[in-house]
């Protein structure tokens, strides 16, 4: 069961969210939040596997508490919801520490399946955002590669490529700096790149330092 936690400063988009997730056998909304102060207290105090934030909200926005819990919960899955720009803000979630971004135009149909990717210690961004317009190359399109990366493995990749050494990363992140490198592996595996200054090049061209 994934259990779940709310936070929207709207009630009836509380409701409305909690509605789409109570079809699912697979999920549980625990609790919920009118705001960020109020989100982070209740992550605090419930065993969670996933939280749903609003990235408006009074007190604290949905990006600042996800940066706090990450540093509190470095592998806690965190997926933004926003009405504002999805290719502006999914990318400056996922810097915040977010695992994924959906627009809420896209819920429901998006919600289900972004909560499972995260809750499975994947990103998620949505397919349309997945696909980049290149206006020089005849309107062709190129995959976020990073999308196929797991939580962690991004957190690797963007701390390795702001230049922090491998024991940093291993406190931060609470993994062993043997392990480190076997994410670095995979991580240059999947991106398709063949050494870390070419991983450094990747993350500065994508905007993700």
């Amino acid at each position: 069961m994934i259990k779940v936690l709310i936070a929207d400063d709207h009630k009836l988009i509380r409701s409305g969210l909690k509605m789409t997730l109570s079809d699912q056998e697979d999920m549980e909304v625990i609790c919920e939040a009118s705001d960020g102060l109020e989100a982070l207290d209740l992550v605090k105090k419930n065993d969670l596997d996933a939280v749903i934030l609003d990235i408006s909200m009074p007190g604290m926005n949905g990006l600042e508490v996800s940066a706090e819990l990450r540093k509190l919960y470095p592998l806690l899955p965190i997926l933004i919801l926003s009405v504002l720009s999805e290719e502006a803000y999914a990318i400056k979630s996922l810097k915040a520490g977010a695992s994924g971004f959906v627009h809420k135009e896209k819920i429901p149909e998006e919600l289900v399946k972004a909560i499972r990717r995260v809750a499975n210690g994947g990103l998620y961004l949505s397919p349309a955002l997945t696909e980049k317009t290149d206006s020089d190359s005849g309107n062709q399109f190129r995959k976020f590669l990073y999308e196929n990366l797991l939580l962690i493995e991004f957190q690797v990749m963007t701390a390795m490529a702001c230049g922090k050494s491998v024991n940093k990363i291993s406190k931060q992140l609470l993994i062993d700096p043997e392990t480190i490198s076997v994410f670095n592996n995979n991580i240059l595996e999947k991106l398709e790149l063949k050494d870390n200054s070419e991983l450094f090049s990747y993350c500065i061209e994508e905007g993700l330092i």
